[in-house]
């Protein structure tokens, strides 16, 4: 297969994983420097058993040596409007998402890099731990820490929410 055939397959699927990984915008920068990365070395990556795997540890690496340079210099806006929770139409499930969204940028880029590649690529912690260069105990250890902090907050966020919605029905 050739880079370009390749590429074409994969790149909405890389796109998607660098998008939850480091959001929009930044996911677009990190995938195009690491498929030019791949081109230069398509005759070693086609090889492999997994390419894919392989181009998204690539992504994962970029993305924390990445962010660590430069995020300094990226503006991250803030949710002023608190959405709605637990509506039942599209607008509040996009909500939802946002707000998760915006919580998931506010940790930090391995415990954000950890729940990214165990819940939305499903990969499991020793796989993890290879990815990141780790130990299982540290994946286990960002991942409890990420998930309490997600936790804190957005439970945090409803109650705000809900004493902002009960003070205006007074």
């Amino acid at each position: 297969m050739d880079f370009e055939d390749w590429l074409r397959g994969s790149l909405p699927a890389l796109v998607r994983y660098a998008n939850v990984l480091c959001g929009r915008g930044v996911a677009e920068e990190i995938v195009q420097d690491v498929a030019i990365k791949v081109h230069a070395r398509w005759s070693k990556i086609k090889i492999l058993d997994h390419p894919d795997a392989y181009v998204r540890k690539m992504i994962t690496n970029e993305y924390l040596s990445w962010r660590r340079k430069w995020s300094r210099l990226i503006p991250h806006s803030e949710l002023h409007d608190r959405p709605s929770v637990g509506g039942s139409d599209i607008g509040d499930r996009y909500a939802d998402r946002a707000e998760l969204i915006a919580e998931l940028d506010r940790l930090p880029r391995k415990q954000r890099a950890v729940v990214v590649l165990r819940y939305v690529e499903g990969l499991t912690d020793p796989q993890i731990a290879e990815m990141l260069s780790c130990s299982e105990s540290t994946v286990r250890s960002h991942a409890s820490r990420a998930l309490a902090a997600l936790r804190v907050e957005l439970t945090a966020n409803r109650i705000i929410f809900q004493n902002e919605e009960g003070s205006h029905a007074h």
